[in-house]
């Protein structure tokens, strides 16, 4: 079965974009090597991403490890989808409230859906005994409270904002973690992965 891992990269403070959904220094790290995140054709990915040594087997690993990913409509509308090729894995479903838009890549398996658990469930059917990505935010927060996440991964950039659009969205109860099993320091960023604990995700189900 998919394992369901909430996933972003964040400031400190918890944000993973400012008010006016600018990433600002977030993303450096992504630029700041020499090794490029390759897929299975050993072409480079969406953009050219150059990690350093000590993120870039981590990173790659993850994003090897991905069958699907869901995004919210915000998120859909800022990226356009990603042009219906998401960044890593080889599924992407939407959560909206709004149509898909008229026009939009029509050749694409690109479904929506309006509710969260109905998203989670087709893309866990979808990556098999992959991981299904989702997208930290509100989309998250939702899937979080309803009990869906199986783990969280942060990727955590020594910068404050403030205020801005946070990794948990508006979390309105409590939810544990396991200790991190991945902690691991990059060049301006630290990679960190948590299981929920099995207890917490129980309770939330019931």
């Amino acid at each position: 079965m998919a394992t369901v891992v909430m996933h972003a990269v964040v400031s400190v403070d918890g944000f993973i974009a400012d008010e006016n959904d600018d990433v600002g220094p977030l993303f450096e790290w992504y630029f700041n090597g020499d090794l490029p995140i390759v897929g299975e054709a050993a072409e480079e990915t969406h953009v050219p991403f150059r990690l350093g040594p000590r993120s870039h087997p981590y990173v790659t690993s993850f994003w090897g490890s991905i069958g699907a990913t869901v995004q919210g409509r915000h998120l859909f509308d800022l990226t356009n989808g990603w042009e219906a090729s998401p960044p890593a894995g080889d599924h992407l479903l939407v959560v909206s409230h709004r149509p898909k838009p008229e026009g939009w890549h029509p050749e694409a398996d690109v479904p929506f859906f309006t509710d969260v658990a109905d998203a989670v469930t087709e893309a866990r059917a979808r990556a098999g005994d992959r991981v299904v990505a989702l997208c930290a935010g509100d989309v998250g927060a939702q899937a979080l409270a309803l009990g869906l996440v199986d783990e969280v991964a942060m990727d955590v950039v020594p910068v404050v904002f403030g205020r801005g659009k946070k990794y948990f969205g508006p979390v309105e109860s409590q939810h544990l973690l396991e200790d991190p099993y991945v902690v691991l320091q990059g060049d301006r960023v630290l990679h960190l992965r948590y299981r929920i604990r099995a207890s917490d995700r129980s309770s939330v189900r019931r």
